[in-house]
């Protein structure tokens, strides 16, 4: 009885989860002149709303760069977190434990409320509508929860592996990079899922950040289907569903290791 109340359950928190979804494909799907319920999937197939879409926000030069950004944002972001939870999970030193806490107490911090200093900041370094602007401004954002990630993880790893590395004559750059670095793939996948997503969904960030025109993400050319006069919301839902199918494979390929990341120590202190 009690497996079938959990099953239920969890069948309506899945259902409540889904019906944005759902309401997204039958907008995504319908002519504009169509003034039926939302909730009614169409008896006709329209694709002309993904032409639209496509055409009129530039999706094509947006999807480039998403992908640009996120790539290198999320490449750095492993990297760089990976490196910086390696000496904080092996040395337990106060000074680390400092550090450690510092780096968690980042992540509480709304981003919002810095954003006029840090536009300032890179204004004044000329990182506005730059790559490097933006990616640089999305690892500062992202390190902390990487960081806290693989620091977890990392302690989870016997430490007579680095031991027998370094009697074999390792250096402990060698054996992060030949050793510890190879086993991080669940809790890699785990970042990449997370923070990847992040980068790619981003809008506060890159709607100030990045203001040439050719230079916008697609959540920030996606907004301009609605304004004072106009609101397309076909266009809109079918702008977003074509968004959002990367993220579902990558999602799909990587959901086993994502699994295996959070329950191996991904979120263990």
């Amino acid at each position: 009885m009690k497996k079938r109340i959990n099953t239920i359950i969890l069948l309506l928190i899945s259902g409540i989860h889904l019906i944005p979804f759902y309401i997204l494909i039958t907008m995504a799907f319908k002519e504009k002149a169509d003034l039926s319920s939302k909730w009614v999937i169409p008896d006709y197939l329209y694709l002309g709303n993904f032409s639209d879409a496509w055409k009129s926000a530039n999706l094509g030069r947006m999807f480039v760069n998403n992908v640009l950004i996120t790539l290198i944002a999320t490449f750095l972001i492993i990297i760089l977190g990976a490196m910086a939870a390696y000496p904080l999970s092996r040395l337990k030193t106060k000074w680390n434990t400092f550090i450690y806490t510092s780096i968690v107490s980042c992540m509480i911090v709304p981003a919002l409320t810095i954003l006029v200093p840090l536009y300032k900041i890179m204004a004044d370094m000329g990182g506005i509508s730059k790559y490097w602007g933006i990616v640089a401004v999305h690892v500062t954002f992202m390190l902390p929860l990487s960081t806290f990630l693989y620091t977890g993880f990392i302690g989870t790893i016997p430490r007579e592996l680095d031991e027998a590395a370094l009697i074999d004559g390792k250096s402990r750059l060698g054996v992060f990079f030949s050793i510890i670095f190879p086993l991080l793939k669940p809790i890699t996948a785990t970042v990449i899922i997370l923070c990847g997503i992040n980068v790619w969904n981003d809008y506060q960030f890159s709607v100030f950040f990045l203001q040439k025109t050719d230079m916008r993400t697609i959540p920030v050319s996606l907004n301009s289907f609605f304004s004072m006069y106009q609101s397309q919301v076909n266009w809109m839902a079918a702008g977003c569903l074509t968004a959002s199918l990367p993220l579902v494979v990558i999602f799909l390929i990587l959901q086993k290791q994502f699994v295996k990341g959070l329950s191996s120590g991904a979120v263990k202190l």
